[in-house]
This record gives C-alpha cells, structure tokens and sequence, in this order.
C-alpha cells in the first residue's frame, strides 16, 4: 500500500507496483444493507474499506454458521483475491475477531446496536488500521462494460501443457478465430506479481479485454495463469523465481503453441505489459522464431534507476511533501545500496535492520505510531532485500537485451504513466533497439492514458478502479492496426 505521509511510501517501490498492477482501490458506493440475519447474529457478509493516505482497498468477509460454530472467508476484490480462509472466527457479544493467517492480519470489531456495522482496527505485521464493515446483501459490483460476453465470433479452449523443464504443467486460455488457419497467434504476459490469466485487478480483466479484440481481428491468442495461480502449478520453489524464470514460461508457450496445427509456427508473437515488457525481450533476444513484441508500459532502463523516478512521482500523487520526499529518495538509496553492494543477502538485510531502527529512531511520535514497532517496522521494509525476484530486477538492464531483439517491435506507454514514466523508458526502448541494428521499431506516448492503459485524469493509482474502462479502445485499435500492417492480423 502506499502511504502519503511516512517512511512507508517505501513500501510503494517494492511491493507489486514496480512495474504492474497494484491492488489498491477507490471506494465503491456500499451495497444495500442486509436484514436477513438476526439481530445479534454475525452471519453474513460484511464489507469495508480500508483508508491508507489517498489509497482505499475493499475487504469482504462472509461469516458462516454451523450449530454453534463460525467460520468465515474474505475476499480482497481489488486485489482480485476471493475465498482467502478466516483461521479464527470468535464472537464474545459485541466484540467480533477474525483472524487471517495467510494475510498475518486480525480485525477486532464492536457492533453497534442494531448489528449493521463493526467498528473496529485492522492489524497487519505491527501495523494498525481503522476499519469499519457494514453487513450488505452481496459484495459491491463495479461496473466493467468492456467485459466480453457470448456469443463470440471465435472459439475458446481450456489449453494445459508442459513446462519446458518438465517439473511442472501449465494452464490458460486460447483463443481461436473462425475461419481457416493457420493464424498468427500471440502470447499475452503479465506484469509482477501473481496473476491470473486474465490479469484481473479492481474487478477489471485486461487480458480478457485484449484477448477478445485480437481474436475478433484474426489473431490467435494465448493468456496463461502465472505460477502457482489457478490451474498452473510451479516448480517447487517459488520464492526463488525471477524475470528470468518467467521467461522460460514464455518460452515453454511457444514450444506448445507450435504443436498445433491451427497455429502459424513462424508467425507466434509476444505481448507482455509491465514486467511482461522486460520479460518479453529476454525470450526474444533468444529466439530467433519470436515473430513480433508488444511492449505495453515496459521499462526501458535498469530497475533502479525505475524505482527513482517511480517513487517520486507516486509519492507526489500521494499528497507527499518535499521533506517527506527527500526523506525517502535518501532511504531508498540507502536500502537498495545494501542489496547492490553486499552480495549476501542475509548480511545485507541485518545491516539494513540497524538502519531501519535508527531511522525509526528519528521519526516524530505521531509517525512512530503511524510506522508500528519498530522492530516490526524494520523486518517488513528490509524484506525486499532477501527477495531473489527483486534483486534481479533492481540490476536488471533491458537495454543490452533490446540491443539483441530482432523482431518488429511495438512500444507503447500511457501519458500519465507514473510507475513507468514514459519520458524517461520509450526513448531508452527505442535507442536500444535502433543501436542493435532493428529496422522496425514503434514507440508511441499514448495520449491520456495511465499505466493499464485505460483513458485517466491523473495517472495515480487511486483512479485505476474508479474507472469503469479497463483498456482504451485506442490502446487497442493501436496493437491490432500494427499488427495488421505487418500480415499479422486480418486487413
């Protein structure tokens, strides 16, 4: 989450929102109240949002009864996580308390007295939250009118394969056009964090969106779950994985779709956004069958040199001040000095641990109650550093890797990017690729667009829900029209 105020906007630069989708949400209008529980039963679904700086994430719970016996489940909707498993569920009249083990959070709650709403605090890894959850009789829907619906002019098919490794099998969605193949066909490929197939974030399914769209204009498309996501299992270590262990997904993708005959083999593409735009370039400097990229929002300098400028721009659209601002560009160099200049990383994070209490230290008392314990406080923002995934990704340079794309590439950004500015990535993307001697390179800034590449105000991350377009039809028409011109899809 991102934080206005404190120390913790550092969490902003290492978390999901490096360069993908964040799950962070504007707060719905709350559905109608439910009377179909009993005055003073906790059965039902109950729903709140939680407040951080300008940034609000829903929480779902539904509490179920079994004689005497409550349990429960919660959803995170704009995390696009359902069903997470509530370990402990006690009700001691008027005080409720969940327990959510896999989130290392509790919400303690008091009712009021009609039972329509607790009152209570969030706790998650030494921090605290107001949170207040009123009972409602389903969970709020967002509206979401690019959401494809029957009947559709191609076929869609249930598709699992092996991963080139063997150690574990894959899973997504292809989509084929009607008519006779063999068609060109494309490989759609997430950002950081785990997706689903459909990339789905604030209720919005970027990949079901893109999908649709190019199979209406001929192309083949493949969309796929990440590791360990819904039916794609993982190779037994996944806390160890990076940008270049999901490049041998892609490549794994590939190797399948050429055993289908109502593929092109010489005509199989790649479109990644976000991460997905660096992971991308690794699969095609390497494969020389790649026939085409698609750089949606990818970086085009090394990851810290990212993380700057990211940070910055996020935490000014976050109310930041100036003196909270150069508080956190010292400690983000601070901490990513410790990963670049001790290769242990167990060494590096202890000596990140003394800096993090020391800065903890010198905090106001309304900041210190803001930032926790200090002792939490300094495990949770030393974490990145023992991480394999985000190591790499602070050192890694697309550019030599650019330099070594052959393929046609198209490159496209929003205006109002600001986890991947594109004033300071698109000129990188498209010198790399030039220097490298690639003869068709397109890079466009597209107007008024933000880093899903939906139609913004602002660019900040607030707006991603409240918008009810998922990806401009402009973005859209501006990947099929390319592809279109290079015999990829139908004219």
């Amino acid at each position: 989450m991102i934080r206005s105020r404190s120390i913790h906007l550092l969490v902003a630069v290492w978390s999901a929102i490096v360069v993908a989708n964040v799950a962070l949400a504007e707060d719905p209008k709350p559905a109608a109240a439910s009377t179909s529980a009993p005055a003073a039963d906790p059965v039902g679904i109950w729903e709140g949002t939680l407040e951080v700086g300008p940034t609000k994430l829903r929480i779902v719970f539904h509490i179920q009864r079994d004689g005497d016996a409550l349990s429960a489940t919660m959803d995170s909707p704009d995390q696009g996580a359902k069903g997470l498993p509530v370990k402990g569920v006690t009700y001691e009249d008027p005080k409720l308390t969940l327990e959510v083990a896999i989130a290392q959070g509790q919400f303690v709650g008091e009712r009021d007295a009609a039972f329509g709403e607790l009152k209570g605090e969030w706790s998650q890894r030494g921090h605290s939250l107001p949170l207040t959850l009123k009972r409602v009789a389903a969970p709020t829907e967002r509206k979401r009118p690019q959401l494809p619906k029957p009947p559709f002019p191609y076929r869609s098919e249930e598709v699992t394969y092996e991963h080139v490794s063997k150690k574990f099998k894959l899973a997504g969605t292809l989509t084929l056009p009607g008519g006779a193949g063999p068609f060109a066909a494309a490989i759609l490929i997430s950002g950081s964090g785990a997706q689903d197939r459909d990339e789905t974030i604030f209720d919005h399914k970027p990949f079901l969106v893109l999908a649709d769209h190019l199979s209406r204009a001929g192309v083949a498309v493949l969309r796929v779950d990440d590791r360990g996501v819904g039916g794609t299992g993982h190779d037994g270590n996944p806390k160890d994985d990076t940008s270049a262990d999901y490049a041998t997904d892609v490549s794994s993708a590939i190797a399948y779709l050429k055993t289908r005959s109502e593929i092109d083999a010489k005509r199989i593409g790649l479109i990644g956004h976000s991460e997905g735009g660096l992971i991308a370039p690794l699969v095609a400097a390497e494969d020389a069958s790649v026939a085409f990229a698609v750089l949606m929002a990818g970086p085009g300098v090394p990851g810290d040199e990212l993380l700057y400028l990211q940070g910055e721009k996020l935490w000014k659209a976050g109310g930041a001040d100036e003196a909270t601002l150069a508080r956190n560009r010292r400690m983000q160099r601070e901490i990513f000095g410790f990963i670049k200049n001790e290769p242990d990383p167990a060494k590096g994070r202890e000596a990140a641990r003394a800096f993090l209490r020391a800065e903890h230290a010198k905090l106001s008392d309304a900041d210190k109650k803001e930032a926790g314990e200090v002792d939490a406080f300094a495990e949770q923002h030393s974490a990145v550093i023992e991480i394999p995934w985000f190591r790499y990704f602070l050192a890694a340079d697309p550019r030599p890797v650019l330099q070594r794309v052959k393929c046609p590439v198209l490159a496209i950004t929003g205006e109002v990017d600001l986890q991947v500015p594109p004033e300071q990535n698109l000129p990188e993307i498209e010198k790399a690729l030039k220097a490298g001697g690639n003869k068709d390179v397109t890079t466009r800034t597209m107007p008024s667009m933000n880093h899903l590449l939906q139609t913004a105000k602002t660019g900040a991350v607030t707006e991603y829900g409240d918008i009810e377009e998922t990806m401009s039809p402009t973005a859209l028409e501006a990947i099929s029209d390319w592809l279109k011109a290079r015999g990829f899809a139908k004219p």
